[in-house]
């Protein structure tokens, strides 16, 4: 697997198109159980889909779980970060020497003392989670991705950081990769100045996970293109049916080959690389635990290991295909230890149509490819 690690890192990509290799951290969960106690911090998925009065809203109960992260730097000379790439959210935020808190001094802060090429503004807005809020103060730099270099960035700057969850987190901070709609108004989006600057070849960026993470080597972000080495197959392509977050039609959600009937009206599903687990309708969840026999406990929804290969395969459809999910997928096995890889959200799309979110869970068995200039998301078998 290393060899294969060191031959994808590579393998060249064609001209305006960028590899950004991903780490996978350490979750939340695991810091805290070594720490001797884990509580729950509440918090609905879902709720990121809603766009209430906050500017933004990002719940990091998403991040909880696992996370994949990679770097960037800002300013002039660069400072060093590591962040979140997110299909969920639209802006991009690091700590700052602005902020005190225990959480900003654990991690990389920005310096803009530092930087001969920061502008400052007066703006401030806040970012509300399901169980605090960041604070962040508007400024501009330039931000380097790999070879791309983005003039006149806009970014937020911490100011305030809950300890948590933000103190236990492996990452700095997050870069939004979502629609601008779900960004800050009047402010450009780092993907909206890639195409703007004309840094990418192609207005497309793919993700592709490891199916056997380490912290070194967790997966990768291609921007400007996809990577055919990375999947296997035909890809599947689903339209956009609302560009804020990548918001896509799910026609049918299938037990084994029992069709279950919950999207017969109609579902939608998110596809964000911000969110780990796969999230079910809550009010489907008691159905779902009891066709695959799973009951909640207090240590989660546990599942016997030596069961794990006779549970169904759980099939979307999407645009037509069958996507299947193997329970050797949705099953996690942590030390000996099985649990279903799955969530509830009770936030209902904005049609109230069911809303599922497509998260690491799934995106770890599908290569997915995100095109910007055709609104629509593609998903192939990764390798």
């Amino acid at each position: 697997m290393r060899w294969l690690v060191l031959v994808l890192l590579c393998l060249p990509l064609r001209e305006g198109m960028v590899r950004i290799p991903l780490r996978k951290g350490r979750s939340v969960q695991e810091v805290r159980r070594e720490q001797g106690g884990l509580e729950d911090l509440g918090g609905d998925p879902g709720r990121k889909a809603q766009l209430i009065h906050a500017l933004a809203y990002e719940p990091l109960r998403n991040y909880l779980d696992s996370f994949y992260f990679g770097e960037i730097s800002i300013g002039t000379p660069p400072q060093n970060f590591l962040v979140l790439f997110d299909t969920g959210s639209a802006n991009l935020w690091v700590p700052s020497t602005y902020c005190q808190t225990p959480a900003c001094e654990d991690h990389a802060r920005f310096n803009s003392s530092l930087s001969s090429t920061f502008l400052g503004t007066d703006v401030t807005y806040t970012l509300s989670y399901g169980f605090g809020d960041l604070w962040v103060a508007l400024g501009y730099d330039t931000v380097t991705i790999q070879n791309i270099s983005l003039r006149n960035q806009e970014f937020g700057l911490s100011l305030d950081e809950p300890s948590r969850p933000f103190y236990s987190l492996d990452f700095d901070g997050i870069l939004g990769m979502s629609y601008p709609g779900v960004g800050i108004e009047g402010y450009n989006t780092v993907l909206q100045n890639m195409l703007q600057q004309n840094q990418l070849s192609e207005p497309i960026f793919s993700f592709y996970y490891s199916r056997h993470p380490t912290f070194s080597y967790g997966g990768e972000v291609i921007l400007g293109g996809v990577d055919p080495q990375l999947y296997s197959g035909e890809v599947f392509w689903a339209p956009v049916i609302q560009e804020f977050y990548w918001k896509i039609g799910i026609e049918e959600f299938s037990i084994g080959l029992a069709a279950t009937g919950w999207c017969s009206q109609g579902c939608q599903g998110i596809v964000d690389t911000g969110t780990f687990l796969l999230t079910i309708p809550g009010k489907f969840m008691s159905a779902f635990l009891q066709e695959l026999g799973v009951e909640e406990s207090d240590q989660g929804l546990l599942v016997d290991c030596g069961s794990v290969p006779t549970m169904p395969t759980l099939y979307f459809a999407i645009s037509g295909a069958q996507l299947p999910l193997p329970p050797s997928v949705y099953v996690l096995n942590n030390n000996g230890v099985c649990t279903l890889g799955v969530e509830s959200t009770y936030v209902p799309s904005t049609s109230s149509q069911p809303l599922w979110i497509l998260g690491n869970i799934f995106l770890w068995h599908y290569y997915s490819i995100f095109d910007l200039g055709n609104n629509r998301v593609g998903f192939a078998l990764s390798v």
